[in-house]
């Protein structure tokens, strides 16, 4: 067996290969996850790394970094998973709470709340609007009529058109 890998993510899974087909075949790789990475032998360091996941998982979709966030919620699941039920139970909540946040990503109840966060911070810098004047609104407001445009005097090319000789202009019409 070889081990063959063309990345140099530390996190790829190298697939192990008996070394006859190096020209045909590129190491297989797919995305890895948390869960994968090792877990602390003693209690007290599982507890810790597990509020470390938690506490970047939070982060990371706070700051909507999704593969990140991906990453520590399955290594805060795989660290949970190891602790006995009674231990913890404080963090399981807060690990069932953000993958609720992170699997209402892409909802469109998320993207509204995205758009609202969006429009107040334009007003960045400590400057407020400048108040608008009160104006007394009709219950019932007819809209405006499109005003007519001035086009002028325009002439037609009638003899263009087929009407008669070209030297005809709009004023000396005899018919």
């Amino acid at each position: 067996m070889v081990r063959r890998s063309q990345s140099s993510n530390p996190r790829s899974v190298v697939v192990l290969t008996s070394g006859t087909d190096w020209g045909t075949r590129a190491a297989g790789q797919r995305r890895s996850s948390g869960a994968e990475s090792e877990i602390p032998r003693r209690q007290p360091a599982k507890i810790k790394a597990l509020h470390q996941a938690l506490h970047l998982a939070r982060a990371a979709i706070n700051k909507k970094n999704w593969t990140a966030a991906r990453y520590a919620l399955s290594r805060a699941r795989a660290l949970t998973s190891a602790l006995p039920a009674d231990v913890a139970v404080r963090e399981r909540e807060q690990l069932s709470e953000l993958r609720k946040k992170f699997a209402a990503r892409n909802t469109p109840a998320a993207k509204k709340a995205q758009q609202a966060k969006v429009t107040p911070a334009k007003h960045a810098g400590g400057k407020k609007p400048a108040p608008k004047k009160p104006t007394a609104k009709k219950a019932t407001q007819a809209p405006k009529p499109a005003p007519v445009r001035d086009l002028g005097d325009r002439f037609l090319n009638r003899a263009a058109l087929g009407y008669g000789p070209t030297g005809e202009t709009k004023g000396s019409r005899t018919r």
